[in-house]
């Protein structure tokens, strides 16, 4: 399965966070890019078995807006 993570910098909290349509129940946050890459890595299939009865395997891809590429990473 296929699935498609935003990442997306807030400088009002000063925080990454993940949108995506592609995996029901995804909330996740972190302080840098890579923690939250990490943590999506580790939550998506378990999320993917727990919302939609999904145990195959899973091709993430990430994706970050324009507007975030000026946050830290």
């Amino acid at each position: 399965m296929k699935c498609t993570v935003k990442l997306i910098w807030s400088g009002e909290s000063d925080s990454w966070y993940t949108e995506s349509e592609d995996v029901p129940g995804l909330a996740l946050g972190a302080d840098t890019f890579d923690t939250l890459a990490e943590r999506v890595r580790m939550a998506v299939p378990e999320l993917l078995e727990l919302n939609l009865n999904y145990k195959g395997t899973v091709e993430l891809s990430f994706n970050s807006p324009l507007s975030s590429l000026n946050s830290p990473l």
